[in-house]
């Protein structure tokens, strides 16, 4: 056992959390036991373990006296994806979350996972973002999309949706098409919003700058020097995966998004982005990155939902390989969250 003792003169507050959950954190991933004395931060465990959460909170420490200034929700994010990769330095996770000012905001990985897929989304020309509800890869993606614009790395933005029929057909629909299909594209419609000041958006929708549009809206088109997005890609079949992903023009870059626990599909349509996972996984420039109930962003309840849902699917599953009559019944994949 080895103990380390760090005087922690400001920000103690921060540092540890509401309710403490900050410190519960260290402890619970590194294997420590922390406690507060004397204005000092007590951590005991293993040698190796008690070194990295002094490495960590001496670069808290270090930023503080720098003037970096946390939120709650930023340091735990911050505390998350440097407990995860031990070859991270917090210091360093920091000083280049500065960096990612996308629109009026600073947007910063909240998990290993969604460093990754900024990571990914640096060096690869097609990445994708594949995991449950929540995990944010939608967000991030259109993030990265907006500063790739602002930075003038590219000159357009280009998201896209499948209009999948759940239990109505547009034809029903009120409206003009673009009405009809606006409601399956509102997801896009409000990161956009979150990241930039409306009348900017409503400018640069007018002009083509950024466009919002069905997928298949992008047949024939081949797009140079734009940001293009696929979101919702579980629901593309075969054949518009394949489309989508042969517009990439000179300059491009593409981010395809989806969550393959929720095909909407009908019966016997192949989901084009689980083929498209089996299709490109050895191809040079395509980068795949997988998200789980660990990267979820959205209220803690909802990472427990997700795994309600994964524990029930994986029992109806074999319930269903046990009693091979009733096996037509399920159909793996098709379970909602």
């Amino acid at each position: 056992m080895s103990k380390a003792s760090i005087v922690v003169s400001q920000g103690i507050q921060t540092l540890c959390g509401t309710r403490d959950e900050n410190l519960r954190l260290l402890e619970s991933s590194l294997g420590v036991s922390a406690h507060i004395s004397a204005g000092s931060l007590e951590i005991e465990g293993d040698e190796q373990q008690v070194r990295r959460a002094d490495d960590i909170i001496a670069d808290y420490l270090t930023l503080l006296g720098e003037g970096h200034r946390f939120s709650n929700g930023d340091m735990r994010s911050f505390l998350r994806v440097a407990i995860a990769d031990p070859d991270i330095s917090f210091k360093g996770l920091v000083q280049n979350s500065r960096r990612r000012l996308c629109g009026r905001k600073s947007v910063t990985p909240r998990s290993l996972n969604q460093l990754r897929y900024f990571e990914a989304m640096d060096r690869s020309d097609m990445v994708f973002g594949i995991g449950p509800a929540g995990t944010g890869k939608t967000y991030l993606a259109v993030a990265y999309a907006i500063s790739a614009l602002l930075a003038k790395d590219v000159r357009r933005i280009v998201l896209a949706r499948p209009a999948v029929e759940a239990g109505e057909r547009l034809g029903f629909l009120p409206g003009t098409l673009q009405q009809k299909v606006d409601p399956y594209l509102r997801p896009l419609y409000d990161a956009l919003h979150d990241l930039l000041e409306a009348e900017r958006v409503e400018r640069n929708l007018a002009s083509g700058i950024i466009e919002v549009a069905p997928l298949a809206f992008m047949r024939g088109r081949s797009l140079n020097e734009s940001f293009i997005i696929l979101d919702e890609a579980q629901n593309a079949t075969a054949e518009q995966m394949k489309m989508f992903i042969t517009r990439l023009g000179f300059g491009s870059k593409a981010a395809i998004t989806g969550d393959i626990t929720q095909i909407d599909l009908p019966p016997g349509k192949r989901s084009g982005l689980i083929e498209a996972i089996d299709v490109l996984a050895d191809v040079k420039g395509v980068k795949f990155v997988h998200f789980d109930e660990q990267d979820v962003v959205r209220h803690g309840l909802v990472q427990r939902i997700i795994r309600a849902y994964d524990r029930y699917g994986s029992k109806r599953w074999h319930s269903a390989a046990a009693a091979p009559d009733r096996a037509a019944e399920y159909v793996p994949g098709h379970d909602r969250d």
